[in-house]
């Protein structure tokens, strides 16, 4: 863990220039508005250690899979984000000096993220034969029109006289650092360079994406030369011109980046070159205003407010602002990657956290559609979790580890064919959605069909073990990831009998209410009787590990047979012990990656009552080593349900400033995008205890010590609900939409848009 950054409600500030942790700082200081994203490279050149990173939602290249062992069943390529064409460079040359700041001297650097008006701006001074020159950029994504980026790079002149060379470039001679073999992902389409027009257009290898990227620039002083340059996936302009005491030269440069994603491939040239026309005659002021104003209504309906904490305020923003840059529902063909825009790692793809964590903050801070489209995501891969199932000779479906596009990407084989409660997550989401927003259309229109092949597969991958005349799911890996292929985890049963359950009673749903609909799926998923027989009688008689001496389920069978340490028992330089510890040692060990059973108390919290609940947390949360960046949220929840106030904000603390502060050490290679949702859950599902039962919002708020108060936005069903909470009162303010029900601490209370519900504490 490392205290870097300076502490700010809106902002994350670097103050002067730590070359060592330059990689963790670019990562922190991403970029994105849900097309496209960019790590917090420097715009001039930089010699020094740095991943240069440009990602574009949704453009991947399929890069053969290294395996030891190839076993059946595996994926013959691992999909990885291309890393795109580099459009924010600008080379400077002062004099006869090249500014590159592993080179020269400089100093009152300065690096900004705004989180409020989503921009990065940077500033230092450099020293040029002793006389100093101040040099500041300042970039944006378009949050409004996504295919646009705009750059403000100037140059003041504190003293002398001097010759400036500036470089506007669009460099194509990206490689991803994450390249199985080292193989260049991109093969250059065409590059153009004149006094109209400047454009480089790419196209992805195997996977064939067309993103042509084009920039126009001005310059705010007439310049004595500009030399067009052209060459192999790269185009660049040199502007000379000259610059005395007082003097500011400003370079603005736009950008416009097309895919084939959008238009059609003899297309997208023609689409770059007009939007980027357009942007530059709309000029850079203008741009930013409406990006400021797209970011203003984001931070309107999702903005959580915290007084006496600037620790926290500063933390719980920085990551409700990058999961609003990673992913905003515009288009259902996108999902969201571990590391979003931000890094490499995971190949920037499509994981169970997705389900798990990030769709109750979609669905509490966005329109409707923007969590439907994380569902039809799912639906549309249906048809290759079928074909995933039936290469592991399953029937139904199961659904991908990892994917961009349907297909598994996956080749461990512990996770591959064993971590498979991912279709559990992907089961409940469907319930979440539905209880959440009321559209009981989506089961008749998408749900069912993947409920049903969910649950066609769980009555495949189980097995009847008739001398204990129970249902057994055995060789699997659960949530915890620091046990594989054991036996019957508790949460994995649970799952798949919750899902059996639960298509079961909308298979009645359909039949009543739908009744030609259901019969129309039943012909085309060809479900039968039997099927239905089956998933009743695993229902009925599914085997859950049980610990009888303490009374609480098993994480799975033989785990008491484990030497029982607690993680107070782990000496600091183990930890993390995935550094440290062979992975013999850790199988071996009792240590919990992150939350299995808690996961699972978590999800199906109404079977457990509050001393259930407790026994549970006291025996798993000692052994759980956090070494997961989604298990400290899920486990602030549960203390908080339980009444352990100061336990859940310890926990909070460590999820919300998970990156900030580099706990786990490997911010340097992408932030944890998905996990930021948990932060997000902790303060509202945690703290304020919000849930959704029965159509109606429930709350049961208290504040943590540290804070004098807390407030946070809620859409529910076309209102925007505002809920503070402070040392004296629960203030909730109906902004916008009809009245409504709601309990708080179980009682009901009317809201209206007339008048504030205020409840005394």
């Amino acid at each position: 863990m490392k205290k870097y950054y300076k502490v700010d409600a809106w902002q994350v500030i670097e103050e002067g220039f730590d070359k060592d942790y330059n990689r963790v700082t670019e990562s922190i200081m991403s970029l994105g508005n849900g097309h496209m994203g960019l790590r917090g490279n420097f715009a001039e050149k930089y010699s020094g250690d740095s991943l240069q990173g440009t990602y574009i939602a949704g453009v991947y290249y399929p890069d053969k899979t290294i395996v030891g062992w190839w076993k059946n069943g595996y994926p013959e390529y691992f999909a990885k984000i291309a890393n795109a064409t580099n459009f924010i460079g600008i080379d400077l040359k002062i004099d006869d000096t090249v500014i590159d700041l592993n080179q020269v001297e400089f100093s009152s650097f300065k690096r900004v993220l705004n989180m409020k008006e989503a921009y990065l701006k940077r500033s230092f001074i450099v020293n040029i034969n002793n006389q100093e020159l101040e040099i500041i950029e300042k970039r944006f994504l378009n949050q409004k029109n996504k295919e646009i980026a705009a750059i403000n790079y100037s140059i003041k002149a504190l003293s002398g006289k001097h010759k400036l060379e500036l470089k506007p470039y669009l460099d194509g001679n990206v490689k991803n650092e994450d390249a199985n073999y080292g193989d260049f992902f991109w093969k250059g389409e065409e590059e153009i360079n004149n006094e109209q027009q400047s454009l480089l257009s790419m196209k992805t290898k195997k996977s064939n994406f067309k993103v042509s990227t084009a920039m126009k620039w001005e310059v705010n002083k007439e310049y004595q030369e500009l030399k067009k340059i052209k060459e192999k996936n790269y185009i660049a302009d040199i502007i000379t011109l000259k610059i005395e005491k007082g003097e500011t030269v400003e370079l603005k440069k736009y950008i416009a980046l097309c895919t084939s994603r959008d238009y059609k491939k003899d297309l997208v040239n023609d689409q770059a070159l007009e939007k980027v026309k357009s942007a530059a005659a709309d000029g850079y002021q203008k741009l930013f205003a409406e990006h400021k104003k797209a970011w203003a209504k984001i931070w309107q309906e999702s903005d959580i407010k915290i007084e006496g904490d600037l620790e926290a305020q500063q933390g719980i923003r920085f990551n409700i602002f990058h999961l609003n840059q990673t992913y905003t529902g515009h288009d259902p063909r996108l999902n969201i990657g571990p590391k979003g825009f931000t890094g490499e790692k995971y190949g920037g793809l499509t994981y169970w956290d997705t389900e798990a964590y990030c769709l109750p903050f979609y669905l509490a801070t966005h329109s409707q559609e923007v969590a439907k489209n994380l569902l039809i995501y799912r639906y549309k891969h249906l048809e290759k979790a079928i074909e995933n199932a039936d290469k592991l000779g399953l029937k139904g479906a199961l659904y991908p580890m990892v994917t961009i596009n349907g297909e598994e990407c996956h080749n461990e084989w512990e996770i591959t064919f064993e971590e498979i409660h991912r279709n559990g997550a992907i089961a409940h989401a469907i319930k979440d959605y539905i209880d959440y927003t009321g559209d009981q259309e989506y089961i008749k229109d998408y749900g069912f069909e993947v409920l049903a092949e969910i649950s066609r597969f769980w009555a495949d991958r189980a097995h009847f073990n008739p001398r204990k005349d129970k249902y057994m799911i055995i060789g699997v890996t659960g949530p915890n990831e620091y046990e594989n292929n054991i036996n019957n985890n508790w949460y994995t049963n649970k799952i798949a009998v919750w899902t059996l359950k639960y298509t079961l009673e909308n298979k009645e749903y359909l039949k009543n209410n739908y009744p030609e609909r259901y019969q129309e799926l039943v012909d085309k998923l060809q479900l039968s009787e039997e099927d239905y027989q089956l998933w009743q009688d695993m229902i009925e008689k599914m085997y859950y590990p049980y610990l009888d001496d303490y009374d609480i389920y098993a994480q799975q069978d033989g785990y008491l047979d484990k030497e029982q340490k607690l993680v107070s028992d782990l000496k600091e330089e183990d930890i993390p012990l995935h550094k440290n510890w062979s992975w013999d040692k850790i199988l071996r060990s009792p240590y919990i990656k992150q939350a299995d059973v808690l996961q699972g108390v978590y999800y199906f919290e109404d079977e457990f009552d509050q001393a259930s609940m407790e026994r549970h947390f006291d025996f798993y949360e000692p052994r759980t080593v956090h070494e997961s960046s989604l298990s400290p949220c899920i486990y602030s929840i549960i203390a908080a349900e339980i009444g352990r106030k100061e336990k859940a904000y310890q926990l909070y603390l460590r999820t919300a400033r998970l990156d900030l502060d580099n706990y786990n050490y490997d911010t340097d290679d992408g932030l944890h995008i998905t996990s930021m949702a948990g932060t997000w859950m902790s303060i509202v599902k945690g703290f304020a205890g919000y849930e959704v039962k029965d159509s109606q919002l429930q709350f049961r708020p208290f504040l943590p010590k540290a804070w004098e108060s807390y407030d946070f936005m809620i859409i529910f069903r076309g209102r925007r609900i505002k809920v503070e909470v402070n040392k004296e009162k629960i203030i909730f303010e109906l902004e916008a939409g009809k009245k409504l029900t709601l309990k708080v601490y179980a009682e009901e209370y009317q809201l209206s848009a007339e008048q504030k519900l205020i409840i005394e504490k």
